[in-house]
């Protein structure tokens, strides 16, 4: 049955006067800045539909139309124009970027349909990241600052500032640091108060300029060792204390109990005795 139907395609194709419709691009891959223009070049011809039915679709997760019925579509209408089968979007966004779908429908032709794809990239430059930075740390902890920019296309790469100069892969003199440039972390194996300053960091992709979080000042204290021993001492102490109040309130709650059972089971026999006396004096 395949062998049938594509020996009826070549046949078709091979036919003197069946000419095919064509429809190719000139630049199949797309690169604008973001806000700038970005055209979608489409080109077809035809055998004999002089007036074929131009549209362009977008494939995302779902397909969805851009161009139909001579009309633009969603939030392309009011921004696009359309010359031949070429379309111009403007001002595109971050969110505009994907495969668009140019389709040529030639009713009146053999070969009905032709088809090309467009693929568009939007570069976006860095905006001002977000920076984690601590404000404390004890001498000799594992310290990680981080930076981050989501938006950024292609990917922003990160470099990181201590009182304005640049910590180079190299280090400095008495701070031990590694920077990872791809994911903005500056981690710190062992802090030391050589380590406290005011740390920014910078994002750049090569497009635009590059930008730069707050600067925020992070301290770096020794560990206090009288400290931790007197906060010891008195957390011991607390707890003593704790553990005798509860002792003396179990003991004191048993007593009352005790004297409550004492004087319920008390048994005047001496009154009996009394009773029994003054019957026999009577009689």
């Amino acid at each position: 049955m395949e062998v049938l139907l594509v020996s009826a395609l070549l046949t078709l194709v091979l036919s003197p006067g069946v000419i095919l419709v064509t429809v190719s691009t000139r630049k199949p891959k797309v690169e604008v800045q973001e806000n700038e223009d970005a055209i979608l070049y489409c080109e077809f011809k035809t055998e004999h539909d002089s007036n074929p039915r131009i549209e362009w679709k977008r494939k995302d997760k779902d397909v969805s139309l851009l161009y139909y019925k001579k009309q633009f579509m969603g939030n392309f209408a009011g921004r696009a124009k359309i010359e031949g089968a070429t379309v111009t979007l403007q001002k595109v966004t971050y969110k505009d970027a994907g495969v668009y779908h140019c389709e040529i429908t030639a009713s009146m032709d053999d070969v009905k349909l032709g088809e090309t794809n467009v693929t568009l990239r939007v570069l976006v430059a860095p905006g001002i990241p977000s920076c984690d930075i601590p404000s404390f740390a004890l001498s000799g902890s594992l310290v990680e600052l981080h930076c981050k920019d989501k938006h950024s296309v292609p990917p922003a790469t990160y470099k990181w500032y201590k009182d304005k100069k640049l910590l180079t892969p190299s280090g400095l003199p008495n701070i031990s640091y590694t920077i990872d440039p791809k994911t903005g972390t500056l981690r710190f194996k062992s802090v030391s108060r050589a380590s406290s300053g005011k740390y920014h960091c910078e994002a750049s992709n090569g497009i635009g300029k590059p930008k730069t979080c707050e600067a925020k000042h992070m301290k770096i204290d020794d560990l206090n060792i009288t400290v931790i021993i007197a906060g010891t001492v008195g957390g011991f102490l607390l707890i003593c204390l704790c553990v005798v109040g509860a002792c003396c309130i179990r003991r004191k709650g048993c007593c009352q109990k005790d004297n409550r059972e004492g004087r319920n089971n008390y048994n005047p026999a001496q009154a009996t005795q009394d009773f029994r006396h003054t019957q026999s004096f009577v009689l």
